[in-house]
């Protein structure tokens, strides 16, 4: 005898799994129940960096992002509340060698419809005053993007959920994914049975360990990221851009009216996501703080405030695994978004909806983020990648 029931049974509470169920309901006419271990956003939606911007390497990442970016921009009208939305415009710093490709993905991305262009050292200058451009010729540029709260935007994709109907259970642990005749029929959790025809993994890491007892080996691999707060300098206390720096392996960002975001590569890989130093290490204070005075020389003189350490949840080429799970009628997973997940949630989720309600995703095509892509030796780079941090985290694709 089933504990509850479902037409739609989401696990993870996290923002891709509150946008999921927010665009479900919007799609109407099924019972739609989210679940989580913990509680809504507890996971790596709690430690976001929140940053919200289009400039991707790949065509499908930038398609989701631009279309996310209308929901960060018009979140009162299309979902309701407050998303924390700050526009602060958004640099993209590369290497020296990596110039030609900069131009190039910028005019990739205005053709897909991205306010961005090319900006020299003294249209840097201009746009942040301050900033040490001495190793810099160019940048890319989005003077309307920036950051968000990821916390509140899940909160306020499962307000609007729950108030279509659709109910999210907390501290429930799902334990094992109940198929039967080449199709799923529920989720077995801690407190008791789930009977649902659809289920949706969107558990981040711990997706893997749910589907590999169905025979389903996903390559997700957890890697460690620390982040600071440090209290902006008196010249900044405006506020300053936001900024993916790949000459120095960081980023940064605005932090509230005081502080400033800032992250480095660092890549360890974690044994136990469950339990691993959710702390910063002197060491990693130290190179932020380098490196941001550096490009931002008033840091030389800020202060720490805290800091924490979450993890990515990474596949080999740093693309998210989305779409059904082959064998299993019913199944699907939402998940590996490699540290650059919050910005396209609301996209993924849409399209995500189509797919489990029309069996086709129409807003944005996911067919090239399917869950067979590295066994067809099929993953997802862009044409003019970046020799930087981010794509460092990504390992080669087995076979």
């Amino acid at each position: 005898m089933a504990w509850r029931t479902a037409d739609v049974l989401i696990v993870g509470a996290g923002i891709h799994g509150c946008s999921l169920a927010f665009h479900l309901m919007r799609q109407g006419g099924r019972r739609v129940l989210t679940i989580d271990k913990q509680y809504l956003g507890a996971a790596a939606t709690g430690k976001s960096s929140s940053l919200v911007r289009m400039h991707y390497t790949d065509d499908p990442e930038a398609r989701l992002a631009v279309r996310s970016y209308q929901y960060f921009r018009n979140w009162a009208e299309v979902v309701g509340g407050d998303c924390g939305f700050t526009q602060t415009g958004f640099l993209r710093l590369v290497k020296p060698v990596d110039y030609p490709h900069l131009r190039k993905n910028v005019d990739r991305l205005q053709c897909l419809g991205v306010n961005t262009r090319v900006v020299t050292r003294d249209e840097i200058a201009e746009i942040q005053p301050g900033l040490n451009t001495a190793d810099v010729e160019i940048a890319a540029y989005e003077p309307e993007s920036g950051y968000a709260e990821a916390t509140l935007c899940a909160v306020e994709f499962m307000n609007a959920a729950r108030a279509a109907g659709a109910e999210l259970l907390s501290e429930t642990r799902a334990t094992a994914v109940r198929v039967a005749g080449g199709r799923v029929v529920g989720v077995a959790t801690h407190r008791g049975e789930i009977a649902a025809p659809t289920v949706v993994v969107v558990a981040s890491v711990w997706t893997r360990e749910l589907l590999q007892p169905l025979g389903v080996e996903l390559p997700l691999y957890p890697v460690r990221h620390q982040v600071a707060f440090l209290l902006r300098p008196p010249a900044l206390a405006r506020g300053h851009v936001m900024a993916i720096d790949g000459t120095l392996d960081m980023y940064f960002r605005p932090h509230g009216p005081a502080l400033t975001l800032v992250g480095a590569r660092e890549g360890e890989v974690i044994d136990d996501p469950d339990h691993y130093d959710e702390g910063v290490s002197e060491e990693f204070l130290l190179t932020v703080a380098e490196k941001l005075s550096h490009r931002f020389p008033p840091f030389a003189e800020a202060g720490f405030q805290r800091g924490i350490a979450g993890f990515y949840d990474m596949t080999p080429d740093s693309k998210p695994l989305l779409g059904a799970v082959p064998g299993y009628e019913g199944l699907y997973v939402e998940a590996g978004f490699s540290g650059t997940g919050f910005k396209i949630a609301p996209a993924v989720g849409e399209a995500m909806a189509e797919l489990i309600t029309n069996g086709r995703a129409q807003t944005v095509d996911l067919t090239l983020f399917r869950l067979t892509r590295f066994a067809e030796g099929q993953p997802i780079y862009g044409p003019y990648e970046y020799h930087d941090y981010i794509s460092k985290h990504a390992q080669p694709a087995a076979g």
